[in-house]
C-alpha cells in the first residue's frame, strides 16, 4: 500500500450534513466555472478531457502486460520464441509508453487546470476581503482577528485541495471502478466482479466510519491549534504590557500549556491514522490474495493464462492507489466544505450600515453639521446618547467634555457611519448622512485619533494614506506643515523609513505628527479631533496643538477633550453627562455657571497645581489668537 500523505486537513467545526455541503458546492460553482471567463471555462474542458484520456491509457496498461507475459511463454521452435519475444517487446514498449503518456496527460491535466484553481481562490477571496472591510465595527469589536483570519486560511486553502480531488481523484476511481468491473466480467465471470465490488462497499464504509471519529478527534486539536495560536499572537501584541508587567514567564507558561494540550490530541489523531491505514490495507489485500489465488486456480486447470495472473493483479494495483487515499480525500472534501460554508457564512454576516437603495454621495459647500436629537446605544438596555442635539456652523470649532463613558466617542463612531442611530438625525451642511452613500461621508471627514495606528510600512506610505495617488510633493509639504521635516531629516532613509508595526517605533508625538500630516493630505472640510493630544506629554502636547490649530483654520472642527486647557478657545464647548447635553458654552461662560464645567476645571487645575504645568498651558491657550 502507498504511503500515506501528511493528515493535514483541518476544521474547528463538525462534520457538515450533507445537505449543507451540496448547498456550499452549488454556491462555489459560479467561482468554478465563471460565467465571464472563457478562457477559464475552456481549460476546464480541457483538463477534463486530459483525464479521460489519461484514465483510459491506463486502463489498456494491463492487456499489453497480459500479452508480454503470455507472449514469453512460447515455447518450441526457435522461430515461435523469436515470434514470441519480439511481440513481448512490442507490447512492453507499448507499455512503457503508456506510462509515460499517462504521465504527460495527468501532468498537462495539472497545467491546463493551475490557472482555474487559483483564480476561483482568488476571486473568492478578495469577495471574503470585500465583504469583511464593509461589515460593521460592532462586528470587528466582537469577533478575534486571529479568528477571522483562520477562517478566511482555511476556507481558501481548502478550494485547491478540494477542486483537485473532486475533479481528478473521486471522479475518475468512479470510472476505473465501473470500467475494472465490465472488464473482470468479461475475462473472468461474475464471481471476480462481485468480490471487487463487496471489497470496494466495505472499504468505503469502514474508510467513512474511521474517518468520521478521526473527524471528532481533528475537530478537538483544531479547537486547541486556535487556542495555542491566540495565545501567541495576543501575547505578541501585547508585546510592551508583558515587558512592562514582567510577565515573560507567564505568558510562555500559558502558551506552552496549551502547544503541550494541542501536542497530545495531535499524537492521538495521528494514532487513529495508523489505525485507519491497517484496516484499509487488511481489506485491500484480501482481495488481493483471493484474486490471485482464484487466478493462480484457473491456470491450474488451464482456463487461464500466467498472463491473466498479472492482469488481475495490475488492475487490482491501479485500483487500490486511489482507494489508498479515500479516507484522507473523504475527509478533505468533507472539510472543505465545512471550511468554506464557514467563509460563506463570514460572507452572510449581515451589514449593520448599509447605503440606502440609490443613494446620493454627499456633497459639501458649506460645512455645518448638526446632531438632531441623536439617540444610540451599543446593545439593548444600554443607550449612550439621549436624544442629544447641537449645531456646529460651517467654519467654526465646537469642543465636546464630559466624564468617561458620557458618550464623547461614541460621537465620533457616528459622525463617520460606523453606526447608525436608532432615532433622530445627523446633518452635514443641512444632509442626513444616513441618506448619502458612506464613502462620501467619510470622504468629508479628516481625524486625528487619541491612538494614531500607523501601518507597518514607511512614513511616505502612511502620509500617502490620506488620499489615494498623492504625489510626493503633496506628501513633502504635509510632513511640513506637520512639522516632521526635523524628525525625517534625521533619520537615514529619510521618508522611506519603516515605522514598526502599529506605527511602535516612533514616539507618541511623532505619530500624531503623522496623523495630521495624512489629514493634511486628505484635506477634508471637517476635522475631528479625538481626544488628540491626551496621550502626550505637556511639552509634546503643547507643539502638537499649534499645529492642530494650523490645521483646524477654514475647517468645522469637532474637538474630544479630556484635557479642558487644550480646549479653552474653541468657539463652543458642550459638556456631556449620561449621554445628554449638561451645559453650553464658551470657556468663560461655563466657568462663570460654576456647573459641571467649572469642577471639571478646577479638578484638574487640582491634580498640575504642583508644577504649575496647567496654569501654563492654561494661559498658553487662552493667549493663542482664532
Amino acid at each position: 500500500m502507498s504511503e500515506m500523505p501528511p493528515d493535514t486537513a483541518s476544521s474547528d467545526r463538525p462534520t457538515a450534513p450533507d445537505g449543507e455541503s451540496w448547498k456550499t458546492l452549488r454556491r462555489f460553482l459560479p467561482y468554478l466555472w465563471p460565467s465571464n471567463n472563457t478562457e477559464l471555462r475552456v481549460r476546464i474542458v480541457i483538463a477534463l478531457t486530459l483525464v479521460l484520456c489519461a484514465k483510459g491509457v491506463t486502463l489498456a496498461l494491463p492487456f499489453a502486460y497480459k500479452g508480454a507475459v503470455d507472449a514469453m511463454e512460447s515455447t518450441g521452435a526457435a522461430a515461435e520464441i523469436a515470434a514470441g519475444a519480439q511481440v513481448a517487446m512490442a507490447l512492453v514498449a507499448a507499455y512503457v509508453l503508456g506510462r509515460f503518456t499517462s504521465l504527460m496527460f495527468d501532468n498537462l491535466r495539472n497545467v491546463a487546470f493551475e490557472r482555474v484553481g487559483q483564480m476561483a481562490t482568488l476571486s473568492l477571496a478578495q469577495d471574503v476581503f470585500h465583504r469583511l472591510h464593509r461589515l460593521s465595527l460592532r462586528f470587528h469589536l466582537n469577533r478575534r482577528t486571529g479568528e477571522v483570519t483562520k477562517i478566511i486560511e482555511r476556507g481558501t486553502k481548502s478550494i485547491d485541495s478540494m477542486l483537485y480531488f473532486l475533479l481528478f481523484n473521486i471522479a475518475p476511481t468512479a470510472i476505473e471502478l465501473i470500467a475494472v468491473g465490465v472488464i473482470f466480467y468479461i475475462n473472468f465471470g461474475w464471481e471476480l466482479v462481485a468480490a471487487t465490488a463487496l471489497t470496494v462497499v466495505a472499504y468505503i464504509s469502514v474508510t467513512r466510519w474511521i474517518t468520521e471519529w478521526r473527524t471528532k478527534l481533528r475537530r478537538e486539536m483544531n479547537d486547541l491549534d486556535g487556542q495555542a495560536l491566540h495565545r501567541a499572537v495576543d501575547s505578541l501584541l501585547n508585546f510592551e504590557t508583558v515587558k512592562y508587567f514582567g510577565a515573560e514567564r507567564r505568558e510562555e507558561e500559558r502558551y506552552a500549556g496549551a502547544a503541550e494540550a494541542y501536542a497530545k490530541a495531535a499524537v492521538k489523531s495521528e494514532n487513529s491514522l495508523a489505525l485507519l491505514n491497517v484496516v484499509q490495507s487488511a481489506i485491500t489485500n484480501s482481495l488481493m490474495a483471493g484474486a490471485m489465488a482464484y487466478s493462480v486456480w484457473g491456470w491450474s486447470k488451464g482456463e487461464l493464462t500466467v498472463g491473466d495472473l498479472v492482469f488481475v493483479n495490475t488492475y487490482l494495483m491501479q485500483l487500490f492507489r486511489p482507494l489508498d487515499l479515500l479516507g484522507w480525500v473523504y475527509r478533505t472534501i468533507r472539510q472543505g466544505l465545512v471550511d468554506m460554508a464557514e467563509m460563506f457564512r463570514l460572507m452572510d454576516t449581515d451589514v449593520e450600515v448599509e447605503d440606502i437603495p440609490g443613494a446620493l454621495p454627499l456633497t459639501v459647500a458649506e460645512p455645518s453639521l448638526t446632531f438632531d436629537k441623536v439617540t444610540f446605544g451599543y446593545d439593548d438596555g444600554r443607550t449612550i446618547l439621549k436624544g442629544l442635539s447641537f449645531d456646529v456652523p460651517a467654519g467654526s470649532t465646537l469642543a465636546i467634555v464630559g466624564p468617561s463613558g458620557a458618550g464623547k466617542s461614541t460621537i465620533g463612531r457616528l459622525l463617520f457611519r460606523f453606526y447608525d442611530p436608532q432615532s433622530g438625525r445627523i446633518l452635514i451642511d443641512g444632509q442626513d448622512i444616513a441618506q448619502t452613500q458612506q464613502e462620501s461621508v467619510r470622504a468629508a471627514i479628516g481625524i486625528v485619533p487619541q491612538d494614531s495606528v500607523l501601518f507597518n510600512d514607511t512614513l511616505a506610505y502612511n502620509i500617502a494614506y490620506g488620499a489615494e495617488g498623492s504625489d510626493e510633493t503633496v506628501v513633502e509639504q504635509a510632513a511640513r506643515d506637520a512639522a516632521l521635516m526635523p524628525l525625517i531629516e534625521r533619520l537615514p532613509d529619510k521618508f522611506e523609513t519603516t515605522v514598526g508595526e502599529r506605527g511602535l517605533k516612533l514616539s507618541g508625538g511623532e505619530k500624531q505628527r503623522v496623523a495630521i500630516a495624512r489629514t493634511l493630505v486628505k484635506n477634508p472640510p471637517i476635522l475631528l479631533l479625538d481626544e488628540a493630544t491626551s496621550a502626550l506629554d505637556t511639552r509634546t502636547e503643547q507643539e502638537i496643538l499649534g499645529t492642530l490649530r494650523r490645521l483646524a483654520r477654514g475647517r468645522t472642527t469637532i474637538a474630544i477633550a479630556h484635557r479642558l486647557s487644550t480646549i479653552a478657545d474653541a468657539d463652543r464647548i458642550i459638556v456631556l453627562d449620561g449621554g445628554e447635553m449638561a451645559e453650553s458654552g464658551t470657556h468663560a461662560s461655563l466657568l462663570a455657571a460654576h456647573g459641571l464645567y467649572a469642577d471639571m476645571w478646577s479638578q484638574q487645575a487640582n491634580e498640575q497645581a504642583d508644577d504649575g504645568a496647567y496654569d501654563k498651558a492654561g494661559e498658553a491657550v487662552n493667549e493663542t489668537p482664532k
